[in-house]
Parts: structure tokens; sequence; C-alpha cells
């Protein structure tokens, strides 16, 4: 059970939802970088649990204790590596979904994979738990990736059908994002907050849950990164944000709007701005070719509705062999998309420091 990712700069995630910590140790760090805890911790801090209605009830303070790779706050070059303490677990309104799994989670198939000796409680290595250390990883990489100017921001661009303004594909403004990438709610239009919000406790209260859609922009990268082919820069992020457990699909600029479109209101002119080349649109996502042209890079991530529901569901009996009911227990997000804005964006940097 492997969960390593990356190049030049490697991430490999250890731990269960249960288990007595989650961590992450990085490799490829640069040396002599001095790391803000305090902008970090806001980043953990946006993702950790049980703090808002939207969440689970289950609380961690998911604060990092970094074990190696950092002297004085300062990395040193060698492994960094994190560990986050397990220290509100239930383990026991889990011990019926190795028998009977739930729909839309990796019970059943990690079951098959790892012949039953999988860690079920709270979906062990399985589980959105072990996004936490991917913030922590994400969070080290935006803070190298803004000394060279490079920002990350996402939103909640959609819950429930009800839909956030979307960022201006051209022009992203520097302070927007810096907003929303400190925020646990972070929309564009604060107006619509109110509407998902009642979406997402409908559901709750209906024993159910809702999903939605993030929408990530990267502003500062140059022309010229990545490649053709397996190398390109939507290949690599599409790749990290994969990683996250609840994503299903991922579009870059106008995405599968492109299908509905001719070639001559797809395509971005060209323009000189500034001594600048830049597009007059940004329909590719700020890609052409698997490489950046300098344009913001934007991409949306579709966030499923969480599988653990308290409503009564169709299974199966994998002991008994026949069909069976399952109403889940445990504490489980009625949505988990605003938690996951946090995660879309640490994936993202991650990514960009192996371009």
């Amino acid at each position: 059970m492997s969960s390593t990712w990356g190049e030049k700069v490697k991430i490999s995630v250890f731990g269960e939802s249960h288990g007595n910590g989650i961590g992450v140790v990085i490799d490829g760090l640069p040396s002599g970088f001095k790391i803000d805890r305090e902008r970090l911790l806001v980043q953990v801090g946006r993702r950790a649990p049980g703090g808002d209605l939207t969440s689970t009830p289950r609380k961690e303070s998911d604060l990092p204790k970094i074990m190696s790779g950092v002297l004085n706050g300062v990395t040193t070059g060698a492994p960094l590596c994190a560990v986050i303490k397990n220290t509100n677990t239930r383990s026991g309104d889990y011990a019926n979904l190795m028998t009977c799994p739930r729909p839309g989670h990796s019970d059943y198939t990690a079951f098959v994979k790892y012949n039953g000796f999988n860690d079920i409680s709270g979906g062990g290595h399985f589980s959105g738990r072990l996004t936490a250390p991917l913030v922590f990883a994400g969070g080290i990489c935006r803070q190298i990736l803004e000394e060279k100017g490079i920002k990350i921001g996402g939103h909640i661009s959609e819950i429930a059908g009800i839909r956030d303004k979307s960022f201006d594909p051209v022009n992203i403004d520097s302070q927007l994002i810096d907003r929303l990438s400190s925020e646990k709610f972070p929309l564009i239009d604060k107006s619509v907050e109110e509407k998902m919000r009642n979406a997402v406790e409908e559901a709750r209260l209906d024993l159910d849950s809702v999903g939605g859609i993030v929408e990530c922009a990267v502003i500062g990268l140059p022309a010229g990164l990545g490649g053709p082919m397996f190398g390109g820069v939507e290949g690599l992020i599409a790749s990290a944000i994969f990683g996250v457990p609840a994503v299903k699909g991922i579009e870059f600029g106008k995405g599968f709007g492109l299908a509905q479109m001719r070639g001559s209101q797809s395509n971005d002119p060209f323009e000189y701005s500034d001594g600048r080349v830049v597009t007059k649109t940004n329909n590719c996502g700020g890609i052409l070719g698997g490489i950046t042209n300098a344009m913001p890079v934007v991409f949306r991530a579709c966030i499923k509705p969480t599988p653990s529901i308290a409503k009564e569901q169709d299974t199966v009996d994998l002991q008994k062999k026949c069909n069976a009911k399952l109403s889940v227990q445990g504490r489980h997000d009625p949505c988990i998309v605003p938690r996951a804005v946090s995660v879309i964006e640490a994936c993202t940097a991650v990514a960009l420091m192996n371009l």
C-alpha cells in the first residue's frame, strides 16, 4: 500500500484515520528555507475537522510535530517528517463495515485488494483524514512558491447546485487570492454562503450529504513550464489532485465546455501587453501543449457527496453472502467541499514544486 508521489519533490503519506497518528515525509525540499509556522498552521486549520456545521463533529487540533528536516525553523535539506496525532477516535462506530461495506466508499475494494487485513476504522488509510498531512506538505511548498511570486488560491465554486462567481480567467487579483487562501468557507461572492449552508443543513437533517466543485487558480507562473504528452502540467496537477479521496473529476479552463464551441470561439487570441505576450481570453486555462503560457492556470475539481451517510442504503453482507441494509454510524461531513478547498490548493502547490 504505497502512498508516495512526486519526483523532484517527493511526498510519502502514512498512517490511518484511527491509528496513533498520521503524517508525511517530504524529500527534495531546498535547504535554508525559513518556514513561517503561523502561516502554515492557518492552512492546517482550514482543513481541520469540527470547526463548522458543514463538517464532521469529530474535533482534532491537527497540530503537526516536525520530527526531522528542520532546525531552528529552517529546512536542513534532509527529509522532512511531520506527525499529526489522532486524539478523538471512536472505532466502535465502524465495527460492522468490514462485513457490510459502505456504498460509494473503498470498503469493498480494499477488502478484496488486501484480503480483509486493511484497517477499516474511520476508513483507515483511505480516509479523508489523510489529507491533513497533504495540507501540511502543501503549506510548506506554497511558501516556497510565493517567494518566487507564484500564488495559489481556491474557492467553493458550487455546493448542491448553488454557485459562486467564477474567477476572471484573464485577470485574477492577487489580493483576492490572498483572501480566499486564508478562509475556511472561501467564496468570491459572500452573498451565496447562506444558501449553500442551508443546502448542507437540509441534507444533514435528512441523514444525507451533498457534493460540489472547487475552483482553483495559480497566478505568477512563467511561460515555458511543463512539457508535451505525459510531461504536461495538466497531467501533473491532475495526478496530485486525484490523490484526494473525494475527487471524481477535473477540468482546466473551459474544460468540457470546449466541446460545445467552434475553434474560432475556443482559441485564445494572442496580443502584446506591456511588452509581454498574453491571451485575450483564457479558455485553455493557462496551459497549451502541456506547457504554461504565463496566463493564470485555472481548473475545477468535482467533489463527490460524502459516502458515509446515516440514511439506510442497500449493501451486501460479505460474511453471510447475502443482500443487506446499512445505516452508517459515526461522525461524518454532510459536505466535504469547504474543507477540500485547502487540500486542492495544497496538492497544487506540491505538484508545481515538481516543475
